[in-house]
């Protein structure tokens, strides 16, 4: 069942034009731009490692427009030990890219690079 949103309709001349929505809806949206295979990784993502030179971690993160303390928070760790992960410096074991996964609502494949 869908839970109904509190959402906002602007118009201009008497028309809509925009809609406004509650934040956690617009990420949760974005999210499902992802390509449902569980394997692929938006163009956007791709390019911060790239461009930037961002770690996998870090675009995800900031493609999904969470903070270290967000993802830390959702997988139990402080913000400085998800920053030495996020460094991706050492590998990780398959329970932290497991909490990983879940904190950030990805497949593994998409984390793992």
């Amino acid at each position: 069942m869908n839970t109904p949103i509190d959402v906002q309709i602007i118009t201009q001349n008497g028309q809509p034009a925009f809609v406004v929505i509650p934040y956690d809806e617009y990420i949760r949206s974005r999210r499902s731009f992802v390509p449902g295979d569980g394997e692929s990784v938006p163009h956007e993502v791709a390019g911060l490692t790239v461009k930037k030179g961002y770690t996998l971690l870090r675009a995800w993160r900031e493609y999904l427009g969470l903070t270290q303390k967000d993802v830390a928070k959702k997988m139990g760790i402080s913000q400085a030990a998800f920053s030495q992960i996020e460094s991706g410096e050492n590998k990780l074991r398959k329970v932290t890219l497991e909490k990983l996964a879940a904190a950030l609502e990805v497949s593994m494949a998409q984390i793992r690079g």
